[in-house]
């Protein structure tokens, strides 16, 4: 399987991850050829090696008329024609509706899955900013995300995703960054309100530095090309893309890619939540259980324990998501009489899991196989099994033992 890493441990913003992305292209100058081919020479995209704290990488910028691109100053797009000017269909302003940058986007030559990633991190982008302003995403003016720069970010990186075509993509937890940014409505506060709108549910730190770290853009693309976010996971690594930052930082401001694969060896983070409890009667106790797995709980166990005062007890521990752990901790308050509960995050082997249905004479039987660290078995389904138990009047063993014989028979032809 084909995976990408993204260390965000410096953050995140568009043209480091545009410039990580491109140094992982099997022909990074190809690769640049292309993306500039996209623009019609409105804009032209430079990537030139570049260092942070001694570490190398390639920087990214984009031009417009032979300046560097940002929000000081309008620039335009126009051509001439019939003596008259004509404006550019990716005509830039400071300020931008959504409805104009999807015409910008419609306007380029992209293939359909590159536009629709590049539609669908804007409309993240609107959202986000609608809810940090209170209004509607289709009145929302956009003023850093809208210029033309921060278009070229978004369209840049879908385009290079797509290149890559990455079965899965993971990223470590984001650092934000702390302290005050500057922004068109002000001064305002570290991650600003649309980045934070972003992150809501991704696992997010405030680090060391003194800066912003994490831009809208950069948080908008993250969620909407991860699928996980957690530490460095079990990896073959392949290919290394480091982007570096235009600042100079007390630490190496770079966004790192790691182009990797991942064999049948899998890792798997999971929060452990326990509860100590001695006031409960079995019944609640099994009431609790059902309420946690019904709420999505990936195991729920209970273990003696003695407590204080020598009264005997039961330690109640759910498996979870990490992202879950808030949802079950609700639920385990809820359902318990507990005054605390401990959170733990563990790290865990798994095995590839897969289900197959297999059409037998007696029946569909769902069969369990998992596989990985040089261990393979299968598990019929329970309740397939003791569906055929009960029909055929014999015990799970006997019918367990029939499909064997069946599936080695029609193996053999």
């Amino acid at each position: 399987m084909k995976v990408l890493f993204i260390d965000a441990s410096m953050g995140m913003a568009g043209d480091m991850l545009t410039a990580a992305l491109l140094e992982l292209q099997p022909d990074p100058e190809k690769a640049l050829q292309a993306l500039n081919s996209l623009y019609g020479g409105l804009v032209e995209i430079k990537a030139e090696p570049d260092s942070k704290c001694g570490l190398q990488g390639t920087h990214v910028s984009v031009f417009c008329r032979g300046r560097e691109e940002g929000i000081e100053g309008e620039i335009r797009g126009n051509e001439a024609q019939d003596g008259r000017e004509k404006e550019h269909p990716a005509h830039h302003s400071v300020h931008a509706t959504l409805s104009q940058v999807r015409e910008r986007i419609a306007a380029l030559p992209l293939e359909e899955p590159v536009r629709r990633n590049a539609l669908a991190v804007y409309d993240a982008l609107a959202e986000a900013e609608a809810r940090a302003h209170g209004i509607r995403p289709e009145n929302i003016h956009f003023h850093e995300v809208g210029t033309l720069d921060a278009m070229a970010d978004v369209v840049n990186v879908c385009w290079l995703m797509q290149a890559i075509a990455p079965e899965e993509i993971l990223c470590s937890p984001v650092c934000t960054g702390f302290g005050r940014v500057h922004a068109a409505h002000g001064l305002l506060p570290v991650p600003a309100p649309a980045t934070a709108e972003l992150l809501k549910g991704i696992p997010c730190y405030a680090g060391s530095v003194e800066a912003e770290l994490c831009t809208p853009t950069g948080a908008a693309l993250l969620r909407h090309f991860v699928s996980r976010f957690e530490n460095f996971p079990l990896l073959q690594i392949r290919k290394i893309g480091t982007g570096t930052g235009t600042r100079d930082l007390p630490a190496a401001n770079v966004t790192r890619i790691f182009l990797a694969e991942r064999g049948e060896e899998r890792t798997d983070r999971v929060c452990r939540l326990s509860a100590n409890l001695d006031d409960m009667t079995p019944e609640a106790l099994g009431y609790a259980q059902e309420r946690l797995l019904a709420e999505g709980a990936l195991d729920v166990y209970t273990l003696p324990c003695g407590m204080k005062k020598n009264r005997p007890g039961t330690l109640l521990c759910c498996l979870c998501r990490p992202e879950d752990q808030e949802r079950l901790a609700r639920c385990l308050f809820a359902a318990t009489e507990t005054l605390g509960i401990r959170s733990q995050l563990m790290d865990r082997f798994v095995l590839e899991r897969r289900t197959q249905t297999l059409e037998t004479p007696w029946g569909p039987v769902r069969c369990k196989t998992a596989e990985g660290y040089g261990t393979r078995r299968e598990k019929y389904e329970y309740d397939d099994l003791a569906k055929i138990a009960q029909r055929e009047s014999i015990t799970l063993r006997e019918a367990e033992k029939r499909i064997d014989r069946w599936r080695k028979d029609r193996n053999n032809g």
